[in-house]
């Protein structure tokens, strides 16, 4: 499916595109360089988590201005991808966005900042364990892919 002169085309998808799928998109593109194209949607698109912005600051990603978006908006551009990558926590999440195929359809399951609980301090680590889980699996993807 990989053609050395071609980028391969990503996008993740997770419920609210205000965590997850934003972690893997940054990710995607820092270690994937110029290989890969990543991008990042949901149904209803919100709002950065502020805990992920920080944690996501302190390993050099500025999200702060970061803008999520709708994945029904990209299928309608008629955009097209060669994986489109699920980071929907299976086990509490009802509903994950799908995208229509053709594609590789990957489903990582990732648990949602937007449920940690605890104390701020303790949201705050539990989104650095998310954020270095995330960087850990994007790592393994560019090596399996390319």
């Amino acid at each position: 499916m990989v053609h050395s002169d071609k980028k391969i085309k990503v996008l993740f998808v997770c419920v609210h595109n205000s965590a997850r799928s934003q972690m893997a998109e940054e990710y995607l593109k820092r270690i994937g360089g110029e290989r890969f194209e990543a991008e990042s949607a949901r149904l209803e698109p919100t709002s950065v988590n502020p805990l992920v912005i920080a944690a996501m600051e302190e390993d050099g990603f500025d999200l702060s201005t970061k803008k999520t978006q709708a994945v029904w908006n990209l299928f309608r551009e008629g955009k097209l991808y060669n994986y489109v990558i699920t980071v929907c926590d299976r086990t509490h999440e009802t509903e994950c966005p799908i995208f229509p195929k053709p594609f590789v359809q990957l489903k990582w399951s990732f648990p949602d900042p937007g449920s940690f609980s605890g104390t701020d301090s303790e949201k705050m680590e539990q989104t650095r364990a998310l954020r270095d889980d995330i960087r850990t699996r994007i790592e393994q993807f560019v090596k399996e892919i390319t």
